[in-house]
């Protein structure tokens, strides 16, 4: 057996979570390789919304196992009440829920660090989510993280003071105050005890016996490949591997157990926070998208910038990630548009090219092939048959374009409105 992976082909918020919940039926684990609390996984479903943040969105199927792996960095505080959350709503999540000992912790001075270390960028800004994610990565990198396997070792206080005080003289340097942080640890020590109440294993063990035991496996990716700390649009990126590469290192699994490639992206194209963005209109169209889509995200509520759908950018992300299926979301967000647009290619200092390049932050011309749109509204249709001809001939220009199938359409934010159209 091979695992699967799912990830987002742009920069991030391309709707994975609907798409792993609509998948998991097929699977008997759902595996969460890397990010943390700054990716929400929005998931809409019998008239009620979820936003999952460090949890893996196969938790509402039918008691599948869901694992958190050694590549995902966990804040005890958000976990928790993100799994009371859930443990409200009926799930039995210590159940469904494993969680890697490798995975590392995010501290509540990991937060401060992040707010800190962002104000010093001043109008070079990266636009971080504030959650501690980069200092988690750092720290990890450099050998001074704390794992979540260390709550079970009887110097774990020790280990956490330790952390704690090389994070406060950093502090008092940066900001030249001394940082308060006794209310944040009390929860934070309390949701440490609540996490010790899962089980905390040894994930790649579990994950590499279950494929010699012929159970199917899910990998679920958070952000976007645009996002990644390697080939992302650098420095505004995330701090870990979100491509296909990712699942290897985030949970174990050897590069010759890689089985289907899940590539989600959006009819259009969105992005949060700072960075270059060739194809952003900042126009009424740009303005439609936006309003039509909802598109705020679902972790920091901030408005999205929105514009058309980049080729470049996604033939780049699927060469990196080997993708061999290709999902589109949000379709129905450009149902009452007269004109859609499609950038093939870029104009860079007057010459055409459609390979991503190094840098993407000037002189960049997106060069765009417009279709009439379908004006007609998609929501409700059940198979791909009841596809009006103009978005028929959208996809397929698509699939031409990018040499992969489309394989599903989402036409709706509910798992309902979800079109399967080759198996």
């Amino acid at each position: 057996m091979k695992v699967d992976v799912l990830l987002g082909l742009q920069w991030g918020d391309e709707g994975k979570g609907k798409v792993v919940d609509v998948l998991t039926p097929r699977y008997d684990i759902i595996a969460r390789f890397q990010g943390g609390p700054n990716a929400g996984h929005t998931l809409e479903f019998e008239g009620k919304k979820y936003v999952l943040r460090s949890i893996p969105s196969g938790i509402f199927q039918h008691g599948q196992l869901n694992i958190i792996g050694n590549g995902v960095v966990l804040d005890p505080i958000l976990f928790k009440g993100e799994a009371e959350d859930l443990e409200k709503s009926g799930i039995n999540i210590k159940e469904v829920l494993k969680i890697s000992k490798k995975a590392h912790l995010i501290l509540p001075t990991h937060r401060l660090l992040d707010a800190a270390y962002e104000s010093l960028k001043g109008a070079s800004k990266i636009g971080t989510t504030g959650k501690g994610i980069g200092p988690t990565y750092t720290d990890k990198v450099s050998r001074d993280g704390l794992r979540l396997g260390e709550c079970l070792s009887d110097n774990f206080l020790e280990k956490y003071t330790s952390a704690k005080k090389r994070h406060l003289k950093l502090l008092k340097a940066v900001t030249g105050e001394d940082a308060n942080v006794d209310e944040l640890e009390k929860q934070w020590l309390d949701a440490i005890n609540y996490i010790k109440t899962f089980d905390l294993i040894d994930s790649e063990f579990v994950i590499n016996k279950s494929l010699n035991e012929g159970k199917s496996i899910l990998c679920e990716g958070a952000q976007g490949s645009l996002l990644d700390v390697d080939f992302g649009s650098y420095p505004f990126v995330t701090s870990s591997n979100t491509i296909c590469a990712g699942a290897c290192a985030g949970l174990g699994v050897a590069p010759n157990k890689i089985g289907e490639v899940f590539g989600i992206f959006k009819a259009y194209c969105t992005r949060v926070g700072s960075g270059p963005f060739p194809t952003e209109l900042f126009n009424e169209t740009g303005a439609k998208i936006r309003a039509i889509g909802h598109e705020y995200g679902a972790v920091t509520g901030r408005e999205r910038r929105c514009g058309w759908i980049d080729l470049v950018a996604l033939r780049y992300t699927i060469m990196l990630n080997g993708v061999t299926q290709l999902i589109m979301m949000k379709s129905d967000v450009l149902d009452d548009f007269e004109e859609v647009c499609v950038c093939n290619s870029y104009k860079i200092n007057g010459v055409e090219t459609k390979d991503f390049p190094y840098s993407i932050e000037e002189n960049i011309e997106p060069v765009y092939t417009s279709f009439p749109g379908w004006k007609t509204d998609m929501t409700k249709f059940k198979s791909e048959d009841e596809f009006p001809q103009e978005f028929k001939n959208y996809i397929k220009y698509l699939e031409t374009e990018l040499n992969v199938p489309i394989s599903i359409v989402s036409v709706g934010p509910d798992r309902e409105q979800t079109i399967i159209r080759k198996k």
